[in-house]
């Protein structure tokens, strides 16, 4: 059975995750506030940056600055611009 919380992201209820993805005090704040949709919208974002960034996650570096743009998107509601993306027609 899912939980439903007010998602900060979507601004409305929503189908919450179903466990604490990211441990500490900021996996708590993601649980507890951002659906399970607007966690999916965030992963295709997090995955395409990955890609054209060229990211290592091994670097600490690469690891903040996925970090630090998260939780720009979800909680502070900025646009990611992605570099070398360019939508479908």
């Amino acid at each position: 059975m899912s939980r439903t919380i007010f998602c900060s992201y979507l601004k409305k209820e929503a189908p919450g995750l179903a466990f604490q993805l990211i441990p500490g005090e900021l996996g708590k704040r993601i649980f507890d506030n951002i659906s399970q949709e607007a966690w999916n919208e965030w992963q295709q974002k997090q995955t395409m940056l990955i890609n054209e960034k060229k990211l290592n996650l091994m670097q600490v570096e690469d690891r903040k600055f996925i970090e630090q743009t998260m939780i720009a998107y979800l909680f502070e509601n900025k646009d990611i611009d992605i570099e070398g993306y360019t939508p479908k027609k």
